[in-house]
């Protein structure tokens, strides 16, 4: 019989939040950014409730209008490296960008990070829309939106072929003859393309999983090419049930269009759901976040995929402003789904802004309420699990407590882990390493 599919889920570990106005809530820990206590309370809660993974986001630019947790942040590695020494299985997800690294140094670091967590690592591979990035890396320009893409796929190509420098059997370690390591199974990259060129070999072998898994977030045209190609999981923001449907089905046709088995690829909407007791608990909790969203911050904060335009020189009740190619070499997704909406539903400025600030209500009740919506969107092809990101202080705390339990119950979320890499909890193949003649399955074992 077929194993039963079941969810798979991630936690964002977000400081004190992606809005402006979370620090500013009773409960919050107003350093929580930094506060290495905050980071791992949150990766071992999400730990105990067996989740896939935890997620760091990241950004290189900031300005005065910044949200507070991207004015003051730890590092996502350097934390992640951290967090390892705390936990046993959990998945350790960190975003790194391709357009402002070397591939060396990030196929080291993530090579690094796998082997202190014993094969947890995760990469979510970005481009960096903010142009203002391009100052804080002597840069004259920042690349545009298509050239991103191309550096990606040479980066990311760049850093698998680091990863296989070293065949899984290379070193002997054998003391009697002095051989260190098998002449034959080290191997040179000997790169040179557009953007990157790489001699390798890499100083660091192989993880017990093969690579880190490739996480990456594409929305436009090139992005989701570029993520059904190249991602293990995908994260996605969709505004309806429908669109995150019709995501879900777009991803898996392109990733079979790529020779890919669409099965192993995990499409992962970001959701942020306010879980209560009962009914009036829900309501209160509900109305907490509400009230943690001004309409100041909430124009702030639609500025940023328009690479933080300012959206305070428009009258708040007039339609959406006109804005012509404004975010197509940032966000390009993002803000052409925000222009679109506006359009479409002939929204003015204050309702658009309130729209992608304020919690909706898709994954808002009771912790039955919260389940039956997962389920939904899981059983009927618009997810193959879901990223947890908490909009109180507590969120996650009760997500795990209140909801978790019911999908275990329902048979839709595990009870124990079933492996000890993050590969092997999402359902992932070790890679073989294009260099090796060993079969995989063998690897696999001797990997494990």
């Amino acid at each position: 019989m077929s194993k039963q599919r079941q969810l798979k889920l991630g936690a964002m570990v977000h400081g004190v939040g992606h809005g402006w106005g979370e620090w500013r809530h009773p409960q919050a820990l107003a350093n929580a950014s930094v506060n290495f206590d905050f980071y791992k309370q949150q990766t071992q809660l999400a730990e105990a409730a067996k989740f896939d993974f935890v997620f760091i986001a990241d950004s290189l630019h900031i300005h005065e209008k910044s949200s507070p947790h991207y004015l003051n942040r730890f590092e996502p590695l350097t934390i992640l490296s951290a967090l390892a020494a705390t936990t046993r299985h959990i998945g350790l997800v960190a975003t790194v960008t391709v357009s402002y690294t070397e591939p060396f140094q990030v196929a080291r670091q993530f090579a690094s990070l796998d082997h202190i967590s014993g094969g947890r690592a995760g990469w979510n591979v970005v481009t960096s829309w903010l142009s203002g990035t391009a100052d804080n890396f002597g840069k004259s320009e920042h690349p545009p939106h298509a050239v991103r893409y191309r550096i990606a796929r040479e980066h990311v190509a760049v850093v698998k072929g680091l990863w296989d420098s070293w065949e899984d059997d290379a070193f002997a370690y054998d003391k009697q003859s002095g051989e260190f390591f098998t002449p034959g199974k080290l191997h040179a990259l000997e790169h040179k393309g557009e953007f990157f060129s790489v001699k390798g070999p890499l100083n660091i072998a192989r993880s017990r999983q093969g690579q880190p898994v490739i996480f990456q977030a594409g929305t436009s045209e090139a992005g989701r090419n570029f993520a059904a190609e190249n991602s293990d999981a995908i994260f996605v923001s969709p505004e309806s049930f429908d669109e995150a449907r019709d995501y879900y089905q777009d991803l898996k046709q392109r990733a079979s269009g790529f020779g890919r088995d669409a099965r192993q690829l995990s499409v992962l909407p970001g959701i942020r759901p306010i879980v209560g007791r009962d009914e009036a608990e829900v309501e209160s909790r509900y109305q907490q976040a509400v009230a943690l969203v001004t309409i100041e911050d909430a124009i702030v904060a639609l500025g940023r995929p328009f690479n933080d335009h300012d959206f305070s020189q428009y009258p708040l009740d007039a339609p959406f402003p006109e804005l012509g190619d404004l975010g197509s070499n940032s966000q390009k997704g993002g803000s052409d789904r925000i222009k679109q909406l506006a359009r479409e539903e002939g929204l003015s400025l204050r309702q658009v802004a309130l729209r992608f600030s304020r919690p909706r209500r898709d994954f808002v009740g009771t912790p039955e309420q919260v389940a039956d919506a997962l389920q939904t969107w899981f059983e009927q092809g618009a997810a193959d699990g879901f990223i947890i990101n908490s909009l109180l202080p507590d969120g996650l705390q009760y997500f795990t407590e209140l909801v978790v339990p019911v999908l275990q119950q329902r048979g839709l979320f595990r009870d124990e882990y079933s492996g000890s890499t993050l590969r092997a909890n999402l359902g992932l193949e070790v890679p073989a390493n294009r260099h090796a003649t060993t079969p995989i399955e063998e690897k696999s074992e001797a990997l494990a």
